[in-house]
């Protein structure tokens, strides 16, 4: 699912172009699966899963399996509806870099809503 990710952020072309001065690689953690997100100039370059000995990233979006099924919900619940709702609740737990996540914060929270059920590229 998560690898599905670079194809349809890479098809929003507004989106791409809102990313145009964001390039990072990012760590998304869903439970106990690791995953890091290469972005250059607003296009998703590369998605690895881990796990990883000494991964390199940003800022890491780090939540349980159960909290991002919830998010990626068709009609989640409020909540568990938007990226900052889930950090008030002290579900996400955000670490790193977070200067490049929250100037880029409408683009993320943009391309994880991607992987919700029911969303089109």
């Amino acid at each position: 699912m998560i690898e599905d990710l670079k194809n349809k952020v890479n098809a929003d072309e507004m989106l791409v172009k809102r990313g145009r001065f964001l390039s990072t690689t990012f760590l998304l953690e869903v439970g106990a699966t690791a995953w890091l997100i290469g972005i250059n100039e607003g296009r998703i370059v590369a998605i690895t899963k881990g796990p990883f000995v000494m991964p390199s990233w940003s800022f890491a979006l780090r939540a349980s399996e159960d909290e991002w099924t919830k998010f990626w919900s068709a009609k989640p619940q409020p909540g568990s509806h938007d990226l900052m709702a889930l950090i008030k609740r002290r579900t996400l737990k955000t670490e790193g870099n977070l200067h490049v996540f929250m100037a880029n914060l409408r683009y993320f929270k943009e391309a994880l809503v991607k992987l919700r059920a029911g969303v089109a590229a």
